[in-house]
């Protein structure tokens, strides 16, 4: 059998649900293929360094941090949100790199075809579960890639200040990157003043704090 690879769109079971016991309902055993699909979000890495031990986050990780964002920052959203759709959107919204691979923040040639990329993971990925539940999951994705509801605002918002949160607390991580600026950063994270004036001024704040420490280089 073949080893998924990211951007491969190809997959073994990783869990034999059917071997378990013949008379599991076919609704039941699709969401459990599913479950056991999704644990390959574990295994796909990302640029950002953890603050507790010495290595990078993968992406469940990530997405874990983001709700638990939700849940202590909601006060700070533009608009009244619905914490648990939000909730949905940043739990789901990267599971689509288990086939398409994470996208750095600053790789422009990756970036180019990363709507159509994901757009093909998710196709794949929520056919797994029964039609009514692939069907919300594919929903809430594109709930959150649109950017037209307060909750993927406030989502979207905390998509793009965790990992700013790590590199402060990492001396700067991948901010010393090469082609790194304040200016491109800004630009990069601009939709966080969407979901969150305040936390948009925080995030000024955290620009200003890496270009005293030297971390980040400014344009000027």
């Amino acid at each position: 059998m073949e080893a998924v690879h990211p951007g491969s769109g190809t997959r073994d079971e990783l869990l034999d649900v059917t071997g378990i016991s013949p008379d599991l309902p076919s609704r039941l055993v699709r969401q459990l293929e599913f479950i056991a699909e999704i644990d390959r979000l574990k295994t796909v890495l990302r640029l950002s360094p953890l603050l507790a031990v010495d290595r990078r986050e993968n992406d469940a990780e990530h997405s874990w941090h983001l709700a638990l964002m939700v849940l202590v920052l909601a006060e700070y959203a533009a608009e009244r949100i619905d914490i648990e759709r939000t909730l949905k959107l940043v739990l789901i919204h990267d599971l689509v790199e288990i086939y398409a691979g994470d996208t750095c923040l600053f790789d422009d040639a990756a970036k180019a075809d990363q709507h159509e990329r994901e757009a093909v993971a998710a196709g794949k990925l929520f056919a797994l579960l029964p039609s009514d539940q692939g069907a919300h999951f594919r929903a809430l994705w594109d709930e959150f890639e649109s950017l037209t509801t307060a909750e993927a605002k406030f989502a979207k918002a905390m998509d793009r200040l965790q990992p700013l949160l790590l590199n402060v607390g990492n001396a700067g991580g991948t901010w010393r990157a090469p082609g790194v600026t304040e200016e491109r950063l800004r630009q990069r994270t601009s939709l966080i003043a969407d979901g969150s004036p305040q936390l948009w001024d925080l995030t000024e704040k955290l620009f200003a704090f890496g270009v005293r420490e030297g971390w980040l280089k400014n344009d000027s």
